[in-house]
């Protein structure tokens, strides 16, 4: 068993139980896991309860001893005085708020799961994120329940912008690329999960050519 998974296991949140998402998130972290980074999580569960939640913010901080984390939740938490985290309570759609956060290496959408909210917090944040940053959709089926989908369903966004990938071979004279198109390295699907890739994507064509 990964070291991740242990770790989430002695914290006892549902990344790995009621989901399997430690075991590939170790895929993406452990290469990185002395590094001195940001990471921000949406969503410290617990929901409405002040004194519940945090159980994955207390696995971020052991399982990256050099990095910052920063969770942020709707609900007002109640904090213990040694917690190695920081706490922000504000809504993932205030933009303005999400911007005040700062760049981060690793973003973790565990908010709402609404995907009007899921496509504008990706959104706002994937620009600030640095480079060879990694993005991550938690809970994605909830894009398959019409009380959590007013609009576009957040899967079928993330696939449209696999195309993106591609935007090299457009034949279509001089084309411009857009800031995602760019900056989407690659987009992963799992069961419930998406992680996005952010790094350099502007390669040309070893076919076609845009004059």
């Amino acid at each position: 068993m990964d070291t991740l998974t242990q770790i989430a296991i002695k914290y006892g949140t549902d990344k790995f139980g009621s989901h399997h998402y430690t075991p590939i998130y170790s895929e993406y972290f452990e290469p990185r896991r002395n590094d001195k980074l940001r990471l921000l999580e949406t969503g410290y569960g617990g929901y409405g309860n002040p004194d519940s939640g945090g159980e994955s913010a207390r696995v971020w901080v052991e399982f990256f001893p050099n990095a910052e984390i920063v969770v942020t939740d709707i609900y007002p938490k109640n904090m213990k005085g040694d917690e190695h985290f920081t706490f922000k309570q504000g809504n993932q759609t205030d933009d303005a708020f999400m911007k005040s956060l700062g760049s981060f290496d690793i973003c973790i959408d565990d908010g709402s799961h609404n995907s009007a909210d899921i496509l504008q917090t990706f959104n706002t944040m994937f620009p600030l994120m640095n480079d060879d940053g990694i993005y991550i959709v938690e809970d994605t089926q909830t894009a398959f329940w019409a009380e959590t989908v007013l609009g576009e369903r957040s899967t079928d966004y993330f696939k449209r912008l696999t195309d993106g990938l591609n935007h090299a071979e457009i034949r279509r004279g001089k084309y411009t690329p857009s800031y995602l198109e760019a900056n989407i390295f690659s987009i992963h699907f799992y069961h419930n999960l998406i992680i996005i890739l952010k790094g350099d994507n502007t390669k040309p064509s070893n076919v076609v050519r845009h004059e």
